[in-house]
């Protein structure tokens, strides 16, 4: 029996959005994919105006290419996507440790030790789900507390991209584990309240393409992009 979607009319827009984004993470939507607007609004029950709305939404996030005449293409993470993600991404969490430097106290810094011995633990539990959600709550720590809410938006939607188009059910295990060393390294800089070298760090190793090119390979050996 094929499962019916059902919307309220409160931000339709942004419902068809989440739905659509759901679509991708679960792999129900597939880069390369081709998304029929007449089908898609028929099996939500919506007229094509919220459903365009949000295709435009995930056009400019980079999700999605909306082709004249072609319909809209689930657009493919190719290798140089993913440099220029991880370029932005260090640019931007090195600028919301800088930030958040005036106002960092022991309570986050605690927050930061806690969330990171949570994500090793999860690691030696081979549990990647928990894992990814404090490591997402580790980052958000000084990227909310930046105060830069675009910043942090802007951040959080890279971050989708690298890793909900689809979600992966596995993981690099050696990956993570040397994640959590920087980790490590990050709140050593921050609890000793060398901020700068702290954003030098989160930039120019934590996010650096080239220092973690060898694991991005295997993440994303799966996926079509130009890594094959």
């Amino acid at each position: 029996m094929t499962k019916k979607y059902i919307l309220n009319l409160a931000s339709l827009k942004d419902q068809v959005y989440e739905y659509l984004r759901s679509q991708m993470r679960e792999g129900e939507l597939m880069p390369g994919d081709v998304i029929d607007m007449n089908v898609t609004s028929q099996k939500l029950e919506v007229s094509k105006t919220p459903l365009r709305d949000a295709l435009i939404r995930l056009e400019m996030e980079g999700f999605v290419n909306i082709m004249a005449r072609k319909g809209v293409v689930v657009n493919i993470l190719t290798v140089e996507d993913i440099r220029e993600i991880y370029q932005i991404l260090g640019a931007l969490e090195s600028t919301a440790i800088i930030a958040a430097s005036g106002i960092i106290r022991k309570g986050e810094v605690d927050k930061l030790k806690k969330l990171n011995e949570g994500m090793k633990k999860a690691i030696e539990k081979d549990d990647f789900s928990d894992y990814y959600k404090k490591n997402l709550k580790f980052h958000d720590v000084f990227l909310e507390l930046s105060g830069n809410n675009m910043l942090r938006k802007t951040a959080d939607v890279l971050k989708k991209r690298l890793y909900d188009f689809p979600r992966r059910a596995g993981y690099v295990k050696e990956w993570e584990q040397s994640s959590i060393k920087e980790h490590q390294q990050i709140v050593e800089f921050i609890s000793a309240k060398k901020y700068l070298k702290a954003a030098d760090f989160i930039r120019d190793v934590h996010w650096s393409f080239n220092v973690q090119e060898r694991f991005i390979k295997l993440y994303y050996s799966d996926s079509p992009s130009s890594f094959k």
